[in-house]
């Protein structure tokens, strides 16, 4: 059987992010909720942005699906993503980024909407812990009209951002993309990105998970609050009945995998975390890419676990591409 054009075709948010470190005091004097991602709008984020005094750390492209395949191709994957971004600089310089990567599009860099792409304000706090504020700008109007059938049903994986829930027409968006890829073979992956998109729209996203998903990507929160669960032994248990295969990330304590008939536990990666955001991105990112290149699914956990760990070990949701190959080579001992 012919191996399909991409390995893994993706929707999501297209947001730039503006990384930055702030204390405990900062989150509470500007009202802001810590360790979670919250939806604001332009003003607020201006507001919040104009009050940060040690200047911004990082700018890169981000979303929780775009750092996912930009790790899968540099890993050696072939990725498709579909998002929309801003006749802006922030759109240019994310569509950049995908370029460099190798990675196809849904977009035309010199057709592109007026309006304002999205951005990030990513607060690193001491304990490594993130918060995130973000302003989806043009990203908020995602809908169906971005997908690209011949990419999706050309690819072994259709990959699903958890963000896409909060907003309508993405709900949409998330609910065609996964019948179009069921009806066409295509595995269906998702995560739930954010124990927030979990709790405040909780009925939305098992309309989007429906009667079952080949692959899900959660955290033990996450996993806890769709199960309505207050234990991950229960809800592992209960994503049996969602899900095919899961994967439930447990921070320093790595990660559990069900691969459909027993769970494999993964062990972490001790190294000194300074920077929690896009650990789970990584993961996924780095399991897509093994399983979708002939690994099982313990080795690939073994893989996404070390590149997990070291992206908490710098600021930023991203590795590098030799960083990423070195971490290939070690794991898989080639």
């Amino acid at each position: 059987m012919s191996k399909k054009k991409y390995d893994v075709y993706a929707i999501g948010n297209a947001v730039v992010d503006y990384v930055l470190e702030c204390s405990d005091d900062f989150l509470i004097e500007h009202g802001i909720e810590k360790s979670v991602m919250t939806l604001v709008d332009e003003e607020r984020q201006m507001k919040v942005l104009g009050a940060v005094t040690d200047g911004i750390k990082k700018k890169e492209g981000g979303g929780s699906a775009a750092n996912t395949i930009v790790a899968t191709s540099m890993l050696g994957g072939k990725s498709f993503y579909s998002c929309k971004v801003a006749n802006d600089e922030d759109g240019k310089f994310f569509l950049d980024e995908l370029a460099n990567n190798g990675i196809d599009t849904n977009l035309d860099g010199s057709h592109l909407d007026e309006g304002i792409t999205g951005k990030v304000l990513i607060m690193t706090t001491p304990d490594t812990e993130r918060t995130m504020n973000t302003f989806l700008g043009i990203s908020s109007a995602f809908s169906k009209e971005e997908l690209r059938e011949d990419a999706l049903i050309n690819s072994e994986y259709l990959f699903i951002e958890g963000y896409l829930v909060a907003s309508e027409t993405g709900r949409e968006a998330m609910k065609v993309a996964k019948k179009m890829a069921e009806e066409n073979g295509v595995k269906v992956s998702i995560t739930f990105s954010d124990p927030s998109m979990v709790k405040y729209f909780q009925k939305e996203m098992e309309e989007v998970v429906g009667a079952s998903v080949d692959l899900l990507f959660c955290n033990e929160e996450e996993a806890m609050l769709f199960t309505q669960t207050d234990n991950v032994a229960d809800a592992r248990e209960e994503l049996k009945k969602v899900a095919r295969k899961f994967v439930i990330t447990q921070g320093k304590n790595g990660a559990m995998i069900f691969d459909g008939d027993t769970f494999v536990d993964i062990e972490s990666y001790p190294v000194s975390a300074v920077d929690s955001n896009g650990a789970g991105d990584m993961f996924s990112g780095a399991f897509l890419y093994g399983i979708t290149s002939g690994h099982t699914m313990a080795s690939s956990g073994k893989l996404a676990s070390k590149a997990a760990s070291e992206v908490v070990s710098k600021y930023g949701p991203r590795l590098t591409f030799h960083q990423l190959q070195e971490i290939k080579r070690e794991v898989f001992d080639i």
